[in-house]
């Protein structure tokens, strides 16, 4: 492929002379001081916007009208990119005619006898158009578009060769894939040579630009740029001294990228490559050393991270850790009352677990170091505590804050990693821990929060009175604390804590539940958040102790008042409903008073949402799409209250259309719905089968097709509800059995499947062979050895019981179905700790009449494979 064509433009639309000087008027009223003069106007404009030929006159402005002034013509620019921006469907004529006269405008902007704010205006809004369009999957229509800006990067004139590198820029980020496909017959064959030509430009921005386009093909190993690899290695070296901050901040990026997916290329380099890194980890630009911090976390990933890390590590972690400290301007930031400080983990969790303090959307570099800092630790585990132990030390107890603060987000940092090398320092730092809750400075005590979070684990280990009362007590202070953003730290830090000492806490109930009902009338909307999932999490820590009249008479009037003053629209919903969800489960009976209004706001927002989605999808011009997660929880509040209340739903459930709205629910496109719906069917067939048992015939054909492991969570409640069904309907449940079985029996031998879904597939394949076993039993020989790996760890319980009761009905009726794997059912029989008398006298029964049929001498040949603590057990238990 090869560009040489020139392309002749020809501009021939012409603007009616009454029409152009109504618009000239309205853009020059529009520049008006009084409000409501533009607020007419605006009016009016979006009146025009229902015209063909406005966006003409607009671009007729801009580039012709030359005797207008400038603030005139920049304005016509300002509508013409937003219109591109919010109405580009719709434009007329055909995309490619409004397309030849956005590319007349974007290379009149280049023109050089244009005034040169007003050529940087042009340029700007030409990188604004070409990439909105672009961003449209437009490109194709418009096939002289990129050639033209390639030959531009070669004008003498640097705005030309600026401003269509910024465009191609835009492109590259916003169109990197149909950039390397057939659609435009594989452009990149020839624009990523050209770039590389860019990277020893003498212009700073130019070569910034250069390795910012090509750094957009890295990722998706696309073809055209692997087989110039090593040039672009090459080039990356040569700039990696380079004096501009933004062309070493792309630099770093590159080699972030080209670990993951060129390591071949980087290993021979790479001892000079980490020596690079750490200079621009202590980079005087923060946005470089913040790029160059992302390194260690990617390189910590890498397999080879080890063994190339361990020689630089003296180095390194001084670095890291200084570079934990608080920067003059961050101390700045963190006063201005917009800062924003989000504790959220990588998972998305609210609660407990990261570093990333935000600037609005910028990562400080502290907070990086300290990410580095953790993976780093999990990487070499306590063979890093030599490195950290004599800094530890001198920060920990340094009497600057800054410092102090800086060395306890880096014991926090290594708390996973290096727990165990930790814990005989622990007794001395745990309680200095608890006395800097109280520091005068707000940014120490809310780091010490989060560290101390994440030592949850060993302090409650410890008996109560050493560590987890005091730490209770100061955190709970700290919940109530002046400073939002210690409030806040002081939250998620008690909700990891509740998460660990579960039933460790009842004893302080009624303290616990005092001040986190008194932050109630303390707390705004952020924090607020934070609070409902604190209580949601002691509900799950603590269960039905939370069941007294005392408790419930100070929990529930504040959370019912949040409930009331919310609208249905108000996002503030789903936290609350989260935490309510908990609670109901929770206090069971001790919900009863108020479940009803509770239970029918949960099934108005269903068929609210399911109504909408209805709307839209016959007219999505008109009725916008709703939000299903108002749906989501909904559904699981509705499963909180049925899980929590029993049988004492089933009046409202009566008098609800609930199992309507779950047969649509059921059958949603999005999973998280689906997911949500299967959880309440399980919840609500253990409930009141009675009003579920009329709609099986319906769910069962839907339960089947979602058994489907590429959605996990869906796949795994779809299983678990089967399971519920099958136990309430017994032999009836054979007519369903051919929907259902061959997609458990293919999922429970299926590698890789996750440890919760083959639970519950195992129990569900037991529960149906136990209620339909002349159905299941000819397929044990398919499932039975991973059937008894999987349940041989899961303890003692209802759901274990009826499993096992399944797999013996089983056994009786197709024993030869067992024979060959008979050692793994001998393991899971063992793995009971105290089953009930009828189950025992059932393996009793099996066990003995396998060793009867192979006779005495067989069986001692049989069970000396037996590893000895499973000998022992079935001698002790089964007298075999």
């Amino acid at each position: 492929m090869v560009w040489d064509r020139q392309t002749k433009m020809e501009y021939e639309w012409k603007p009616d002379e009454q029409g152009l000087q109504q618009i000239l008027q309205l853009l020059k009223e529009s520049q008006s001081p009084d409000t409501t003069i533009q607020r007419t106007v605006q009016q009016k404009l979006e009146q025009l916007n229902q015209y063909p030929d406005f966006n003409n006159y607009l671009i007729f402005v801009l580039t012709k009208l030359k005797s207008e002034d400038e603030p005139t013509r920049s304005l016509s620019g300002l509508i013409l990119k937003n219109n591109v921006k919010a109405h580009f469907q719709n434009f007329p004529n055909g995309v490619t005619d409004f397309c030849v006269q956005v590319h007349t405008l974007a290379f009149m902007a280049v023109s050089s006898k244009m005034e040169s704010n007003f050529l940087k205006m042009c340029i700007f809004f030409q990188g604004i158009l070409i990439t909105t369009i672009a961003s449209k999957g437009e490109l194709q229509n418009w096939p002289d578009l990129l050639p033209k800006l390639c030959s531009l990067l070669d004008s003498e004139d640097y705005n030309t060769c600026e401003g269509a590198f910024g465009a191609l820029q835009k492109i590259c980020e916003d169109s990197a894939e149909i950039l390397d496909s057939d659609v435009l017959d594989r452009p990149l064959n020839i624009m990523i040579p050209k770039f590389l030509q860019f990277f020893k430009h003498s212009s700073p921005k130019i070569r910034s630009h250069a390795v910012a386009c090509v750094n957009q093909f890295i990722i998706s190993r696309t073809q055209a740029l692997m087989l110039h690899i090593d040039s672009f290695i090459e080039n990356l070296f040569a700039l990696a001294g380079d004096e501009e901050p933004e062309v070493r901040k792309n630099v770093c990026r590159a080699l972030v990228m080209l670990l993951e997916v060129r390591m071949d290329r980087l290993l021979p380099h790479m001892h000079n490559i980490v020596e690079y890194m750490l200079q621009r980890t202590q980079d005087q630009d923060e946005n470089v050393a913040l790029e160059a911090c992302e390194f260690w976390l990617t390189l910590a990933e890498q397999p080879i991270c080890k063994d190339v890390l361990v020689r630089h590590l003296p180095k390194l972690i001084p670095v890291l850790v200084n570079g934990m400290k608080y920067s003059d301007i961050d101390i700045i930031l963190l006063k201005e009352p917009n800062f924003i400080n989000a504790y959220k983990s990588p998972a998305g969790d609210i609660a407990s677990d990261s570093y990333f303090t935000q600037f609005e959307l910028n990562i400080s570099l502290g907070k990086c170091s300290a990410a580095a800092l953790d993976v780093l630790a999990n990487v070499y585990r306590d063979e890093l505590l030599p490195h950290i132990l004599p800094l530890l030390k001198e920060l920990l107890f340094h009497h600057e804050w800054v410092v102090k603060e800086s060395g306890i987000l880096v014991l926090g940092a290594i708390a996973e990693g290096c727990m165990q090398g930790m814990i005989p320092y622990l007794p001395e730092l745990i309680p200095h821990l608890i006395q800097c809750l109280s520091d005068k400075k707000a940014l120490v005590r809310s780091i010490t929060c989060w560290t101390l979070s994440r030592y949850a684990h060993w302090v409650v280990s410890q008996p109560p009175d050493t560590y987890l009362k005091p730490l209770m007590t100061e955190l709970l202070k700290r919940i109530l604390d002046s400073n939002k953003r210690v409030q806040e730290a002081a939250c998620s830090a008690f909700a990891t804590l509740e998460e660990e000492a579960c039933t460790e806490l009842v004893p302080y109930l009624a303290y616990i539940l005092d001040t986190l009902v008194f932050a109630f009338s303390k707390y705004q909307h952020k924090n607020l958040l934070i609070l409902y999932d604190a209580i949601g999490t002691l509900a799950d820590s603590v269960g039905h102790h939370l069941n007294k009249p005392e408790y419930i008479q100070m929990l529930m009037p504040p959370l019912i008042q949040k409930w009331n003053m919310l609208k249905d629209e108000d996002k503030d919903l789903f936290p609350l409903l989260e935490c309510l969800s908990s609670v109901a489960t929770a206090l069971q009976s001790g919900f009863l008073p108020y479940c009803e209004p509770v239970y029918q706001r949960c099934v108005n927002l269903v068929q609210k949402t399911l109504a909408q989605a209805m709307l839209n999808n016959a007219q999505p011009d008109q009725y916008e799409a709703p939000d299903k997660d108002f749906m989501i929880v909904a559904l699981d509040l509705l499963s909180g209250l049925a899980e929590g209340l029993g049988g004492s739903i089933e009046q409202l459930v009566a008098r609800s259309n609930i199992l309507t709205l779950m047969y649509q629910c059921m059958q949603d496109k999005m999973p998280e719905v689906r997911q949500s719906s299967f959880a309440l069917l399980g919840d609500l067939t253990k409930a009141c089968f009675q009003h579920v048992k009329p709609c099986i015939a319906d769910f069962m054909p839907i339960l089947g097709t979602n058994l489907n492991p590429e959605f996990i969570s869906v796949c795994n409640n779809a299983t678990w509800a089967i399971g519920e069904i099958s136990i309430q309907m017994g032999i009836e449940m054979q007519p369903y059995i051919p929907m259902v079985l061959h997609q458990l029996v293919e999922i429970i031998n299926r590698p890789n499947t996750p440890k919760t879904l083959l639970e519950n597939t195992a129990i569900t394949i037991g529960r149906l062979g136990y209620v339909c076993p002349q159905e299941v039993a000819p397929m044990l020989q398919q499932f039975i050895r991973p059937w008894c790996t999987s349940l041989r760890n899961i303890r003692d319980n209802e759901e274990k019981d009826s499993a096992f009761r399944g797999i013996c009905t089983m056994i009786s009726v197709n024993p030869s179905g067992v024979i060959q794997d008979f050692i793994f059912f001998c393991d899971a029989v063992a793995s009971w700790i105290s089953p009930k008398d009828d189950l025992r006298d059932m393996f009793c029964k099996i066990l003995h009449g396998f060793k009867n049929q192979v006779g005495d001498e067989n069986w001692r040949r049989f069970s000396d494979q037996f590893p000895l603590p499973l000998k022992e057990r079935l001698a002790a238990f089964y007298g075999v």
